[in-house]
């Protein structure tokens, strides 16, 4: 008896196995526009991504993924006082510019629905590691103060221009969550929503410019939104 057990259990098992290798590996490709959440939303405007991933099929309702996300946003202007020295200067109206660029690498895993009709879906979760890019410009010279933690600048006190701007990265990691509709069969394109949150690093007023010493303060801790359209073979 054991003996036919185990036999329909290998049986099983292989049979499991088979339908997994059918199509072991899917690849998948999109673009998108991404929303800025939690906060984000008041330093950056809704932007645009673009990911590529692979799914290894261990069953065929069930995957691990990994993937490359690309993320951009662009910040509205600025408008800051500037003046032309820190002591007696004249005080004009000066412009801040900024963009948040994210370069993500997830791991997750991928739950398929089980109908091979023409409109089908997945679920998909896991963590990943997040490279944040912020660059700030101006077309503008003199001092200014300025403080905003998602933009990874705070000086309270006056300081040139030139240390406000510039570029400033932040590697983090962060947790994923979203679902998908699909069309098609072999080929199915998809419409896919995920959100993102990542914590970051804490950024405190700059208490000392030349040295760069800060004091903790507001947390750069953020949710991103991608809508993604693409297709999975």
């Amino acid at each position: 008896m054991r003996k036919v057990v185990l036999a329909a259990f290998m049986c099983l098992a292989a049979a499991g196995v088979a339908g997994a290798q059918d199509k072991p590996v899917d690849v998948n490709f999109g673009f998108g526009f991404v929303m800025p959440v939690t906060g984000l939303n008041d330093s950056f405007d809704t932007g645009w991504n673009g990911n590529a991933g692979v799914t290894f099929n261990l069953t065929p309702t069930f995957g691990v993924q990994a993937e490359y996300m690309y993320m951009r946003m662009d910040g509205p202007q600025k408008t800051i006082s500037v003046v032309s020295n820190p002591i007696a200067g004249a005080v004009t109206n000066g412009l801040l510019e900024a963009n948040h660029q994210a370069h993500a690498i997830t791991f997750n895993g991928v739950i398929k629905s089980k109908s091979d009709g023409l409109v089908g879906g997945y679920g998909v979760a896991g963590f990943g590691y997040y490279h944040r890019i912020i660059q700030v410009t101006s077309p503008s010279v003199g001092y200014a103060t300025y403080c905003d933690p998602y933009w990874y600048v705070c000086y309270p006190t006056l300081v040139s221009i030139d240390t406000i701007i510039g570029d400033r990265s932040s590697n983090d990691f962060g947790i994923n969550f979203g679902g998908a509709i699909t069309f098609g069969h072999e080929a199915k394109f998809y419409v896919e929503a995920r959100y993102h949150y990542v914590w970051g690093p804490k950024i405190g007023p700059t208490i000392n410019p030349l040295t760069g010493a800060s004091a903790e303060g507001q947390s750069t801790n953020a949710g991103y939104l991608p809508v993604t359209f693409g297709v999975r073979w």
